[in-house]
């Protein structure tokens, strides 16, 4: 018999703490392959969650490949997703994304946060309660599998207006978080080949395409982005990579590379780029940078983002434009998968979308968060860390980066800024080397959950634990 625990304090939806508990069940032998999982009424019943909270967690582990639903039998685990601990070897573990420590310090310049204050909850709220009265029970029918039709409408409104980018509805897949939207392109474009992505880059995604079976190569990234002319002798068949805002170097690819970039797919027939668009609406000074899916004329370019970085982290909705061809290919073969994203939830932000509630958002956080980066480099300047310390890559995203001019290495950087009870990430760990390209140590400064009145303070710290 299952017996998950749920944390009802974490932040974590419920729906996703049963599908992790599922899959770890699975991939480590618990549930053995072709073994029948309880019925989603009966599973409800005995951990005391909704039907559709367990309906949603099965849903994404079909969605993944790890179980199966067989008609008017039941759910079942799939023989390749289980992998019995005697049998198989045991994959390394992934080493922990920097944003994860085990100690709290007063002031954190993590880059995976944004702030919760900023969030519309009156006009939210006022949309919540405008849906539940139109929409009566079309609430509790299933969604299109790839989004409903009204949020797909105000995704294309809002990436021509906003991006410049023409696309239709029935090129937009809509899911929940760009990790399930990753995985789903690898199940779209196939396992075969090598998937490039960006060295530095973020680390989950590497790890989600590699759990997803994909071999994944590191490409370095020199001043202008990722070095295309290495493409070609890796082998690598698909490519991931972030054009308009390099994480974690602040760096813009300049057409002329994007260019290159576009020949390189154009030249073999199974060749894709992955654009990841995560944060392009903070771009805090000019317009935002054009999207390379939008230089892409050969159907090549499958567009990504989400309104994690403009909304909420908890907000699980994102993404993706496929070119004609693959959206034509994914309604035929992929169909059987249901949207993985509550229609209360799409119906919601379609209307805030409409209504023009995100663009009037996306301006004031922008303005917000555009006075927190002033602020910092203000009493940089002030209490002296610009003395022996450089700042660069202000213009877009929320971080800056921070190169120190000091002969200390970054982890004993880190270290003395910990016992200032400041918390900073090293360049460094976002190199699949773990090695920094860069002569002197460097630090990722996210500032987007610091308070403005805290950053002087915190600054201050930082100078006397370098100082």
């Amino acid at each position: 018999m299952l017996t998950p625990s749920f944390d009802s304090k974490s932040k974590v939806p419920l729906y996703e703490q049963l599908y992790r508990f599922l899959r770890q069940e699975i991939e480590s032998g618990g549930l053995a392959a072709d073994e029948r999982l309880p019925s989603k009424r009966s599973l409800a019943m005995d951990a005391r969650l909704s039907v559709v909270t367990v309906e949603t967690a099965y849903s994404q582990l079909v969605a993944e490949g790890y179980i199966r639903s067989e008609n008017r039998r039941g759910f079942f685990v799939q023989k390749a997703a289980a992998r019995p601990e005697q049998s198989a070897a045991v994959p390394p573990q992934p080493a922990p994304l920097p944003e994860v420590r085990q100690t709290e310090c007063r002031y954190d310049f993590a880059t995976n946060a944004v702030d919760a204050e900023f969030f519309p909850f009156s006009t939210w709220a006022k949309l919540t309660r405008a849906v539940l009265s139109r929409k009566d029970s079309t609430l509790l029918s299933a969604a299109h599998p790839q989004g409903v039709p009204e949020l797909r409408q105000a995704i294309v409104n809002h990436l021509y207006h906003f991006r410049g980018i023409r696309v239709q509805p029935e090129q937009v897949v809509v899911g929940a978080g760009s990790e399930y939207l990753i995985s789903l392109v690898v199940q779209l474009l196939g396992r075969e080949g090598s998937y490039a992505v960006e060295d530095p880059g973020y680390p989950k995604t590497e790890q989600i395409l590699s759990h997803n079976g994909a071999n994944v190569l590191p490409i370095p990234v020199d001043q202008q982005g990722l070095r295309v002319d290495l493409l070609e002798p890796s082998g690598a068949r698909v490519v991931h990579v972030t054009p308009s805002h390099h994480f974690p170097l602040s760096l813009v690819m300049p057409v002329s590379r994007r260019s290159a970039l576009l020949d390189w797919a154009a030249e073999q027939p199974d060749r894709y780029i992955i654009e990841d668009d995560y944060d392009s609406e903070f771009r805090l000074s000019g317009r935002p940078i054009p999207a390379l899916q939008g230089m892409d004329r050969q159907e090549r370019v499958i567009y990504l983002n989400t309104f994690t970085k403009s909304l909420a982290p908890s907000m699980r909705i994102s993404y993706m434009v496929l070119p004609p061809k693959l959206a034509r290919r994914y309604q035929k073969e992929f169909f059987f998968y249901s949207s993985t994203v509550p229609s209360f939830e799409q119906y919601t932000l379609a209307l805030f979308m409409e209504h023009g509630h995100l663009e009037r958002h996306i301006w004031r956080t922008r303005r917000r968060y555009k006075a927190r980066r002033d602020a910092l480099l203000e009493a940089a300047k002030r209490e002296g860390l610009t003395e022996f310390a450089t700042f660069t890559g202000g213009d877009a995203g929320l971080h800056l980066l921070l190169q120190v001019h000091r002969t200390a290495s970054e982890e004993q950087l880190e270290q003395a800024a910990a016992e200032k009870s400041i918390q900073v990430y090293s360049l460094s760990r976002f190199y699949r080397s773990g090695q920094s390209s860069f002569d002197e140590p460097c630090f990722l400064m996210g500032y987007a959950r610091l308070q403005e009145n805290n950053i002087p303070d915190a600054v201050h710290r930082l100078v006397l634990a370098w100082k």
